[in-house]
């Protein structure tokens, strides 16, 4: 716990590494991705983040074999920065149940706070709500466990049932839903995104805004429709912050979006922000509770 005045960091609820020498992202391809064609380890987001008031992590999934999870685990465990893994394992398997028992006994296994599947890659768009998809969601209740939702526009409908048919288990939406920043176009994303925020068992992460958008001329004007169209369906205190990193490199630096958010959510009370950055997210995946950033050591006096 923090001590009496002090100021949490502000938590960073979703970002990636990955190692090309460990295994490919296969999803990286074309010439449009190639900047994200290396590796990106914790040691070079350390210091971005640190240098942002960032004190704690989630670090997410990117591809789905069972391997990654234990690895983020045990990344976890060696890691001052990041408190929550959400990993990723196939929720359709009969016996989903046993493997998340299995993760959360291993190595890091308290590091694991939830799940997530490229839905967003399903081309069935109501595959959540499919009879064997719901059964592992609800293993991912009864294992105390949050599912992070990646989809799109059209797949929400299905999100918004899956998560009345499921209201024990907190659903997380990913990058407001992937709305349709580059276009300028709030319908019909919007009307979903209402319906989905009107359950109590879900939150949105405000991320994911900069690629939406025209990655080489977007501003923050651009985002602000869909970003209070968020805040004002969900509210604060079901909103949280996440840098994307290193996705976000493709239109900004970690820097810039993590002032992009303040600059977005500078209206509102210090409370509400303090929510946004810090308390939803700590609420959400049940994180412990990040320690305040260590400012910089000044040079003694001559």
């Amino acid at each position: 716990m923090t001590g009496a005045g002090t100021v949490p960091g502000i938590v960073d609820a979703h970002h990636h590494v990955w190692d090309l020498s460990v295994r490919d992202q296969d999803w990286i391809s074309g010439d449009e991705l190639a900047p994200l064609r290396r590796d990106f380890t914790l040691a070079d987001l350390s210091p971005q983040a640190r240098a942002a008031g960032v004190t704690a992590t989630v670090l997410v999934q990117t591809i789905t074999v069972p391997e990654e999870t234990p690895e983020f685990l045990a990344l976890a465990v060696g890691s001052d920065l990041v408190a929550g893994v959400v990993g990723w394992t196939d929720v359709t398997a009969p016996d989903v149940a046993e493997t998340l028992a299995r993760l959360r006994a291993g190595s890091g296994g308290e590091h694991l706070v939830g799940i997530r599947h490229q839905v967003q890659d399903e081309p069935d768009p109501r595959w959540l709500v499919r009879p064997e998809v719901l059964r592992g969601l609800s293993a991912l209740a009864d294992a105390g466990l949050v599912y992070d939702l990646v989809v799109k526009p059209h797949q929400l409908a299905a999100a918004v049932e899956a998560a009345e048919r499921l209201p024990g288990l907190p659903f997380v939406l990913d990058h407001l839903g992937k709305p349709p920043i580059a276009s300028g176009e709030l319908a019909p994303w919007a009307e979903q995104i209402r319906r989905l925020a009107a359950l109590p068992n879900t939150v949105c992460k405000l991320s994911g805004m900069v690629t939406e958008a025209d990655w080489g001329e977007w501003s923050v004007e651009d985002l602000r429709p869909y970003a209070d169209t968020v805040l004002d369906a969900f509210g604060p205190g079901r909103v949280m912050f996440g840098s994307d990193w290193p996705v976000c490199r493709l239109a900004a630096t970690y820097a810039e979006v993590v002032a992009v958010a303040q600059e977005l959510t500078a209206a509102l009370h210090p409370t509400e922000r303090h929510e946004i950055f810090t308390g939803t997210a700590v609420r959400t995946y049940h994180l412990p509770v990040p320690a305040s950033p260590v400012p910089p050591q000044e040079a003694p006096c001559a």
